[in-house]
């Protein structure tokens, strides 16, 4: 009988680190610390700025299509395809700035705007 996957991750939990290295992580970070995570450096992957969300930018991301990563992905350069509310912004490559200045996730930004909830009126 082959063992539950549950547990198997639970036993390799044990023999990591309590505080795992960024690139093991899946939080949002650098995005060069989110792109050495993938195969390739994350060529092909789509990755995004969690802020884009919080402003109301739902539907953004860029396409990664080239990447330079170095010292273990805290550092590099990356170059890709900006969609922008769906829609492809230009029709060259470009180099993606904000790498480090800003935290970085895998996906497409959702909109993390939550409506004002009305006024009830109890009569």
């Amino acid at each position: 009988m082959a063992p539950k996957p549950q547990t198997v991750a639970k036993a390799i939990q044990h023999f990591l680190p309590s505080k795992l290295p960024p690139t093991l992580s899946n939080s949002p970070s650098s995005l060069y610390q989110v792109l050495s995570r993938f195969p390739q450096d994350g060529v092909g992957q789509k990755v995004y700025q969690t802020r884009w969300g919080v402003k109301g930018f739902p539907g953004c991301y860029w396409e990664v299509t080239r990447t330079k990563l170095k010292l273990e992905g805290k550092h590099g350069k990356a170059w890709g395809h900006l969609v922008w509310r769906g829609k492809r912004v230009h029709k060259d490559e470009t180099m993606i700035n904000g790498g480090l200045k800003y935290t970085w996730a895998t996906g497409t930004s959702t909109s993390g705007i939550v409506p004002p909830k009305t006024p009830s009126t109890s009569a």
